[in-house]
């Protein structure tokens, strides 16, 4: 991602760049590389191309669709009328992802059969569940392709648009805040320097980023009403009776905007989260229910680790890589930070960048997204 921001690497400089393309081609590749082994967007240098464009598009229709008000949900029996067209665009969205899938699935075993035929063997996650598919006894076990293709869509959907807006409302932020920036560059100046790129090792190391990602999920929580749950029995909670098999909906957005809990909950105030300070024992793994971003409980969301790494990791390289402006005319104190509606937390407009180098010359081009 550092050598697609690079001037050198850049086409047509006076114009800014759409970070939130560029930050969910690196998410997705990052996904990519884990779960097949190989890059799935980009031109290979980091840029968005057509087919990650369209990838990020067709998660972002999922979101919307899956976060609408659906009249069927809440009245069964107008629920074949599909009045709002909720299941028909669901339906033409499946398709478009069943062939994406396809194409990676019939691509990846093409490459397994070619590159298992030498010494070493394929170590991706994909490889693994051809390797179930195989080699689990009794046919009751065995994975099909529809199987795997709804585990990667789970696994890609989940992973990639949640990490990827949480990087661009962090920077967002910091670009509104001009001295907490200043901040976070002075303490990544002083554990990483400026002749190499930051690296996964650093991050214990970079308290104060560490309260800027914490900050950033606060205010701007991936999945703001969480994932439905269903009561499994009648119980009681805080005086309100909740029947079996009630579906529950959590508002992690208002819990982390409470201001019985938070002081001054619309501030950004990554200071609140560092040693010393109230909130500073508090996490976001699970454990502490002011800021929950994740889920908890048995249903806390599978990817926790990689997808906060992930944040911190993309989030401390591009605040210590490069100095941030605005387009033209657009003032830092006066950014658009509306949200989009939908089941993750979007900008309701891109945020369009000029990125700057702030470190050594040779250092760019060193790491490939």
């Amino acid at each position: 991602m550092t050598k697609a921001l690079a001037p050198s690497n850049n086409t047509g400089t006076n114009s800014p760049l759409n970070l939130a393309d560029l930050l969910n081609v690196c998410t997705t590749n990052a996904l990519g590389r884990v779960l097949l082994g190989k890059r799935v967007c980009g031109d290979g240098e980091g840029h968005a191309d057509l087919k990650s464009q369209q990838f990020k598009e067709m998660v972002v229709e999922l979101m919307v669709l899956l976060g609408v008000f659906n009249i069927g949900d809440f009245v069964p029996s107008l629920e074949w009328l599909d009045l709002q067209g909720v299941a028909a665009k669901m339906k033409k969205l499946h398709k478009r992802f069943d062939a994406f899938l396809t194409t990676i699935i019939e691509e990846h075993k093409i490459k397994g059969s070619d590159y298992g035929s030498g010494t070493h063997q394929q170590q991706d996650f994909l490889s693994k569940l051809f390797g179930l598919k195989e080699d689990v006894d009794g046919e009751e076990w065995k994975l099909t392709d529809t199987e795997i293709k709804a585990l990667l869509l789970n696994l890609f959907t989940a992973g990639t648009d949640t990490s990827s807006s949480t990087v661009e409302w962090a920077l967002a932020e910091l670009i509104r805040h001009p001295k907490i920036l200043a901040q976070a560059q002075q303490e990544l100046d002083s554990v990483v320097d400026k002749d190499r790129l930051v690296s996964e090792s650093d991050l214990s190391q970079l308290t104060f980023l560490q309260a800027v990602v914490k900050e950033t999920f606060r205010l701007h929580p991936s999945t703001p009403l969480s994932l439905p749950r269903i009561a499994d029995e009648d119980c009681e909670i805080n005086g309100y009776f909740i029947p079996k098999k009630s579906t529950l909906i959590v508002n992690v957005w208002a819990i982390a905007r409470d201001p019985s809990i938070w002081p001054d909950p619309l501030k950004f105030q990554p200071e609140r989260f560092l040693p010393g300070s109230e909130k500073a024992h508090i996490d976001v793994k699970g454990s502490d229910f002011e800021i929950i971003p994740f889920g908890a409980g048995r249903r806390i969301c599978a990817g926790l680790s990689l997808g906060l790494r992930m944040v911190q990791f993309m989030t401390a390289t591009l605040v210590h890589a490069f100095n941030w402006d605005l387009p033209e005319g657009q003032l830092a104190e006066k950014l658009n930070m509306e949200e989009a509606y939908g089941l993750t937390l979007q900008r309701a407009s891109p945020l369009m960048v000029h990125p700057k180098p702030r470190l050594a010359a040779h250092v760019y081009g060193t790491r490939k997204t």
